[in-house]
């Protein structure tokens, strides 16, 4: 008798992984959830290139890495000196530490809470807190994204900020997301949920630092619902180990009149794809959403942008840069849908692209979707090299070439960082721009 061996798939034995995923130690709740989330994993298939959202998008690697999802926190807690160098310590900010997708509270600040719901989603599900239990995948459990649903089977931790009406605060809330080299081979899949009421005002940053060399997974989810006038200044800044793979999906719901600022900045990481969408479902909502990508030899950055105007009177921007080197890709898509509702839109879109390298490659998508007669939208983009008339003009000033084009090469990328409102923050980009740039290092 021929004995025949069955070979899976890849997408078979990552939905394998997930099904024997160790979830005892959850609450009763919790463990609800993440086996709906691994129902919905079932009932979709992963995107191939095939798929018009991701055919830029190569996840082939990340599928075939078979990550194994981190479920438990490690036996040690981690050393809080890992956090040092990537914190602000500005006074008054509050900074929450996860390692290796776990809450780390001896490496966090909590110096002012007052007033704000604040805590980590595993101590809410312990606590029997019921807001995070109502609030989880409101946004997500909508999306046909199916490393959403991933994210639901496999939730661990995460941060959970509630807003109360009324409040604002001129400290921003700091959310820090590390990884070690104790992920080898592992996932972690963080989620986080932002809840505005009502007039609340908050500045937010979420950061993701890798710093190990070895493969490794994030997948992660934010969830922000925005209260009518609130308004939400959101930075997150990727800086992933050079094996790290990035995917991220940030689902915004937007009331009346409220107001989102996103800047998004990629730093660092094999593949990264930010998924960004938002609702604006409220009459007077408005939204910009800005970028910055950077990218080298063997780096690849997909920013998907959607923005939904499901309202009248609402307005919305996207404004996002890149520069490339080497043998690098990137990726960017700006979709607008304007329901026949929203009369009175006002819309605008522009990518523009440095190419620092004739091997360099930018896909760039503007998509329009208008159902809506009174409207205003418009949407460009630019793909260059850096202009040979202006380095001669710096020659012709006694100025290397090297120098010019790093002098251009900053001045292009740290545009987009001047509108950055948190001081440290922007300081901080520019100073990491100047140092990757310039030929004097």
């Amino acid at each position: 008798m021929v004995e025949v061996v069955e070979q899976l798939s890849d997408e078979e034995k990552l939905l394998e992984i997930l099904a024997r995923r160790d979830g005892s130690h959850a609450s009763g709740w919790l463990r609800q959830f993440r086996d709906a989330g691994l129902r919905r994993v079932e009932a979709r298939s992963f995107p191939t290139r095939k798929d018009e959202e991701w055919r830029f998008t190569d996840i082939r690697p990340i599928v075939r890495g078979a990550f194994e999802p981190a479920m438990r926190p490690p036996a040690e807690a981690p050393d809080p000196g890992l956090a040092g160098p990537h914190l602000f310590n500005a006074p008054g900010w509050t900074e929450l530490v996860f390692v290796d997708g776990f809450f780390a509270p001896r490496a966090s600040s909590l110096a002012n809470t007052s007033g704000l719901r604040i805590l980590s989603l595993a101590e809410s599900a312990r606590a029997g807190d019921t807001f995070a239990q109502q609030h989880l995948d409101t946004l997500a459990g909508r999306s046909n994204n199916i490393f959403n649903a991933v994210n639901s089977a496999c939730l661990t931790d995460g941060a959970v900020v509630h807003v109360p009406r009324g409040y604002a605060s001129a400290e921003p809330l700091h959310i820090l997301y590390i990884t070690t080299d104790k992920l080898e081979g592992k996932a972690a899949h963080p989620r986080n949920l932002i809840v505005l009421d009502e007039t609340a005002e908050l500045t937010l940053i979420e950061s993701y630092v890798g710093l190990t060399g070895v493969p490794y997974f994030n997948n992660a989810v934010t969830e922000i619902v925005l209260g009518g006038a609130s308004v939400l200044k959101r930075y997150k800044v990727l800086h992933e180990g050079p094996q790290g793979y990035h995917l991220a999906s940030t689902l915004v719901e937007q009331h009346a009149d409220s107001v989102f600022r996103s800047f998004s900045a990629f730093l660092n990481g094999k593949i990264a794809r930010n998924e960004l969408k938002t609702r604006l479902a409220g009459e007077g909502a408005n939204v910009s959403l800005a970028g910055l990508y950077l990218t080298e030899t063997g780096q690849l950055i997909d920013n998907a942008t959607s923005i939904e105007h499901v309202s009248p009177r609402c307005g919305s921007r996207i404004r996002y840069k890149g520069v490339l080197n080497g043998t690098s890709q990137a990726a960017f898509s700006g979709a607008v849908y304007v329901h026949r509702e929203a009369q009175k839109t006002d819309s605008n879109q522009l990518n523009s692209n440095l190419l620092l390298s004739d091997a360099a490659t930018i896909d760039t998508r503007p998509i329009l979707e208008i159902f809506a007669d009174d409207v205003k939208c418009t949407h460009g983009a630019t793909v260059g090299q850096p202009p040979r008339e202006q380095i001669f003009y710096f020659q012709s000033r006694g100025i290397s070439e090297a120098m010019a084009r790093a002098i251009l090469t900053c001045g292009f990328a740290g545009e987009v960082v001047d509108d950055i409102s948190v001081e440290p923050l922007r300081t901080r980009l520019h100073d990491y721009i100047y140092n990757r740039y310039s030929p004097l290092k």
